[in-house]
């Protein structure tokens, strides 16, 4: 690319700067575009400042030929120096000495002066400004695409990672529960046993058999011990593992929990997973409102039946608005909808009527369902995915900021330039202006002294380019304005010409007479 680009500016150059006699332009735009082009990969900011230098030591007193080829480099050498410097404040430096020193530059040395220094701020703010910001914009929106997707994926894994976490941590306390239920009935099988083992009546086969089931019980209780103690967490939960719903709702109601219920007693074929699994959604749920709804009145639905068990609780909107702090980690609804999946239910949760509403339907005879993918978009939702979202969107609004930037700042700028040199404009045309009574009175023959004192303090700059009548030999004009107002598109100018000190030549000329305005008044030259 950088050397298709150096060809391309190369040739620029020779066709452009091969019309103008002065070879030097064509020496200097060859050695400028070389340098520049070599060095714009490793240091853009020398390359800018090389493309800056020659294009205004080129363009000169910008009044007579511009050549193009020097703001085809400029525009490359600031596009690809937007893009590859990722550090503004060098850039910055280099326009504002450029403006410093070449605007002062134009105003002094350049033979049009005022028309100078606008198309010196031009050619800055279109030539350099303006693809300097487009190739910042382009440099942000790649590295959106790289980094910003790269983080959200790490973002994204570290939260299935605590999804997985709180998931675990539900399985053990699924464990933990089936330890305290499982070791108590184990112990009363090793106690029967050994009631049998020293009952009378059996012969010593059937005591060898009694204790060796006491043996076998007490084993099996001390190795389930052994594994939920490492499965344990230190945070494990304290409540009594054989608590049920009612007496839950009671301690949840001395609290001071509003709370209005309705619990169908347990149904014998309920298995005790599934208890379980109702007991903890009731608890998730009561925790939940405690610490984001508090205040809010609640309402608690156990309905048991031959085939399944519905759990529904849903609280109202807290009379004092959530509490405030951080958005709530939702690991308690992930460990909850793992439960329910393990026992082959249904999980559901969400706002409803400005408040939030949890329900679970449990199987009592399903096996362990599969994640389906909308449980999975769900669980993701749950664990923070709006979190790398929200640092995508960031990225994104600081690409959309980028791109006003490279479309309002030179828009903003060229109005500024605009109404400076709008308002310098009206002051000098205003400024040069000769009334038509004191150009009558004027005489051929005056000196340059008598007539002074009637003169404008500045000359006319914008005056016609046609129709001006041929300037006497060895003559030196001064032009001044007519009295027609700004507003008016054809420029008319009064011509004084001097020779040695004495007035020889007064003229009218306008572009009316380019355009055969036979209403002129003074279109004719005198």
């Amino acid at each position: 690319m950088d050397v298709a680009l150096w060809l391309g500016l190369c040739g620029f150059v020779l066709i452009d700067a091969g019309n103008n006699p002065n070879r030097w332009e064509l020496a200097a735009g060859l050695t400028a575009v070389t340098a520049a082009v070599a060095l714009w990969r490793r240091y853009p900011v020398i390359s800018l400042a090389i493309a800056m230098v020659a294009s205004f030591v080129i363009l000169g007193s910008f009044g007579g030929r511009v050549p193009i080829w020097e703001g085809f480099l400029l525009v490359a050498a600031s596009y690809l120096a937007g893009y590859r410097q990722p550090v503004a404040k060098p850039m910055l430096r280099v326009f504002v000495a450029a403006s410093v020193l070449a605007v002062p530059v134009a105003l002094l040395w350049s033979k049009d002066g005022f028309s100078a220094w606008g198309a010196l701020l031009g050619v800055l703010v279109f030539a350099s400004v303006t693809p300097w910001l487009s190739g910042r914009y382009i440099r942000q929106r790649e590295d959106m695409a790289r980094d910003g997707w790269r983080r959200a994926e790490e973002m994204e894994s570290r939260q299935r990672l605590i999804a997985d976490r709180a998931r675990l941590r539900e399985r053990t306390r699924i464990a933990s529960d089936m330890h305290d239920s499982l070791g108590h009935e184990l112990s009363l099988i090793a106690v029967r046993a050994a009631a049998l083992e020293v009952a009378g009546g059996l012969d010593e086969r059937q005591r060898q058999a009694a204790g060796e089931l006491r043996q076998s019980a007490a084993t099996a209780t001390e190795r389930l011990r052994e594994i939920i103690g490492v499965l344990r967490e230190d945070d494990a939960p304290t409540e009594p593992v054989d608590e049920s719903i009612d007496e839950l709702l009671d301690r949840t109601r001395a609290s001071g929990v509003l709370i209005e219920s309705s619990v169908d007693g347990p149904a014998d074929s309920e298995p005790r997973m599934v208890d379980r699994a109702a007991y903890r959604v009731v608890q998730e749920s009561l925790t939940n409102i405690v610490k984001h709804a508090p205040g809010a009145a609640v309402t608690v639905s156990v309905a048991r039946s031959e085939g399944r068990t519905d759990v529904v609780v849903t609280n109202a909107a807290p009379p004092a608005g959530p509490l405030p702090g951080g958005p709530s980690g939702r690991r308690g609804l992930i460990g909850l909808r793992e439960r329910v999946r393990l026992v082959g239910g249904t999980l559901r949760a969400g706002p409803r009527e400005g408040g939030f509403e949890v329900g679970a339907t449990l199987p009592h005879d399903a096996a362990p369902s599969a994640e389906s993918p909308e449980s999975q978009a769900a669980r993701d939702d749950e664990v923070g995915q709006s979190t790398s979202a929200r640092e995508l969107e960031r990225a994104r609004r600081d690409v959309r900021r980028s791109l006003i930037q490279a479309i309002v700042v030179p828009i903003g700028l060229f109005g500024v330039v605009v109404a400076i040199s709008g308002a310098v404009f009206l002051v000098q045309w205003y400024g040069s202006v000769l009334p038509a009574g004191d150009f009558d009175r004027i005489r051929l023959g005056q000196t340059r002294a008598e007539i002074a004192p009637v003169l404008p303090r500045e000359q006319r700059i914008a005056r016609p380019r046609v129709s001006e009548p041929p300037v006497p030999a060895g003559a030196v004009c001064e032009y001044y304005g007519t009295e027609r107002t700004v507003f008016d598109l054809d420029y008319a100018a009064y011509r004084l010409c001097f020779a040695d000190g004495k007035l020889v030549a007064k003229d009218v000329f306008s572009e009316d007479e380019q355009r055969g305005n036979p209403d002129d008044p003074g279109g004719a030259g005198r």
